[in-house]
């Protein structure tokens, strides 16, 4: 299974959206959404956790994301760590999106997911797509409340 996605917002913070788009042998899948205020690395989390969570039993997957925070955050352990630290980074500060990264890594968990990083704005066609399907959701009429941030 491969999983491309992308998120933003315009302006940062402000009205958000996210695409993906699944590919399974000549099965392909979009998905979008958005929140009517957020923030680009939200958008950029919940691209990667509405992919996974689209799949019906777990896989193998490669998961694409033009978003360094998402990818780093991932491979280099830092989200488990924070989680391991009560979501707390150096300096005891609280890590930012607790709530998507510990969706992530439960996701994490029950598929096998190898993230890349894939440069963006770079003509990537499934990156590209993804962008195209973000802007379309942050431009939705009656986007629903990111909950945890407009708190």
């Amino acid at each position: 299974m491969t999983i491309y996605t992308d998120g933003g917002c315009s302006p940062n913070p402000g009205p958000g959206g996210y695409g993906v788009v699944l590919m399974y042998g000549s099965t392909r899948k979009e998905l979008h959404g958005g929140y009517r205020l957020t923030t680009n690395n939200r958008m950029e989390l919940l691209g990667a956790i509405r992919g996974l969570e689209a799949l019906k039993e777990p896989c193998d997957v490669r998961l694409f994301s033009d978003s360094q925070y998402v990818v780093n955050g991932i491979m280099k352990g830092w989200a488990r760590k924070w989680r391991s630290n009560g979501w707390r980074r150096r300096g005891n500060q609280m890590a930012e999106n607790h709530d998507l990264w510990g969706r992530l890594l439960d996701l994490c968990e029950t598929h096998k997911v190898q993230f890349e990083w894939v440069r963006g704005h770079s003509g990537h066609p499934e990156n590209e797509r993804c962008d195209t399907l973000a802007g379309l959701a942050q431009r939705l009429a009656d986007l629903p409340a990111d909950h945890h941030y407009e708190v």
